[in-house]
């Protein structure tokens, strides 16, 4: 059986397993824990994923892969700051994709990073933008990323057709991507900067509290919904075929974003509230819904709350699947910034398939969790008329 140790077959990677989750503070070190799996695969079903991924394009919706983000911010918070001096760490979780079977993935930069600090047990910002602040940390963070293309570690993804041309160049494929687009201040034509820069997954609002665009789940409301500036910005992501993320957005400015859409809108890194589990960055059912009925998804969201193992995981995708359908899920790790995460190395994609086919899942299904449904909705949000 396959369980506390475990080896890709045809290869020499080692997947460590075990181990419990730290507590959050021991959180912001190089390497996150790593949760117990819950469950075992012997070599056949190990295989049997391997075989699987090779056949089924894997993209995770909403990542950080080695921190990129962090690299050049300024004026931090002090415990940000410890987060932020542990470094970033690229090549390690690009070579975890490449061996974990990753396709592609989304490198989120993240905008408000400079204005956070830790609250409770999350983030929350604690201080406006400086004149400019906001705008200069975006471009020095789409430099970092572009770097990583540069250096030939990643292949760009502007399109669902560059994935398998990522696939065929043997490389990861990065989807850029900004969590929060507070830098746009009350200039739209930076969309279309945001545009030419290659991104494609904006995540609307993150945590900044009366933000520019409107307002987010996580703070008492001041805009009551988006702003008259959040309006126009999101017709005009919406325009440009950039794929837009109400994960952090407070449900009255989805709800108005719903409300505008012409073209599919997607979570990318949530779960939806239960009498049983509630939470403020999860969602309603009937967000969800109205996501799945724009013809986007909700992706399944790994952090440690409620679950404490892989297999907790999976039983949540199960329960996305019956609660909102095959076509309206799909996979957001939040990799190398999440909380307390069940799921925290690409390493461990073969046992998030692995498990989900030993529990039952059909092999259709399953491929549009893992990709299917997010290839489905890039093509959509960037199609013409």
């Amino acid at each position: 059986m396959v369980s506390r140790r475990m080896v890709l077959g045809g290869g020499a990677a080692v997947l460590a397993v075990g181990g419990a989750a730290l507590a959050y503070p021991l959180y912001l070190q190089l390497y996150p824990p790593i949760a117990d799996t819950g469950f075992s695969l012997n070599e056949d079903e190990l295989a049997r994923a391997v075989v699987f991924l090779a056949d089924n394009p894997a993209i995770d919706a909403h990542a950080h892969p080695g921190r990129t983000f962090v690299r050049g911010a300024e004026n931090l918070a002090w415990k940000l700051r410890i987060f932020q001096s542990i470094g970033t760490f690229e090549e390690r979780v690009i070579d975890e994709m490449k061996t974990g079977g990753l396709a592609a993935a989304s490198f989120s930069a993240v905008s408000d990073f400079p204005v956070l600090d830790t609250a409770g047990n999350g983030l929350a910002s604690v201080r406006e933008f400086g004149h400019g602040e906001a705008w200069a940390y975006y471009q020095a963070q789409m430099k970092n990323l572009k770097s990583l293309v540069e250096q030939d570690l990643v292949y760009p993804v502007l399109a669902p057709a560059d994935i398998e041309l990522a696939r065929a160049a043997g490389k990861p494929g990065a989807i850029f991507a900004v969590e929060g687009a507070d830098f746009i201040e009350s200039n739209l034509a930076r969309i279309q900067n945001v545009w030419d820069d290659g991104v494609r997954i904006v995540t609307f609002v993150h945590f900044v509290k009366g933000g520019v665009l409107g307002d987010v789940m996580t703070a008492e409301p001041v805009h009551n919904g988006m702003s008259m500036v959040g309006r126009a910005a999101f017709v005009e992501m919406q325009r440009l075929g950039i794929m837009v993320d109400l994960s952090h957005a407070a449900e009255t400015t989805a709800f108005e974003a719903l409300d505008l859409a012409t073209r599919p809108v997607v979570g990318t890194h949530t779960h939806i509230l239960t009498p049983e589990l509630e939470h403020p960055r999860f969602i309603s059912l009937e967000l969800a819904q109205g996501i799945v009925e724009s013809g986007g998804f909700v992706a399944a969201w790994p952090a440690g709350i409620g679950m404490t193992t892989l297999n907790d995981y999976l039983e949540r995708i199960e329960q996305m699947v019956d609660m909102l359908g095959a076509d309206g899920v799909a996979l957001g790790t939040d990799m190398d910034s999440n909380y307390k995460p069940v799921w925290s190395t690409y390493l461990h994609l073969p046992l998030v398939v692995g498990g989900l086919l030993k529990r039952g899942m059909d092999e259709d299904v399953l491929a549009k969790i893992i990709g299917g449904n997010f290839m489905r909705v890039f093509g959509a949000v960037q199609a013409q008329g």
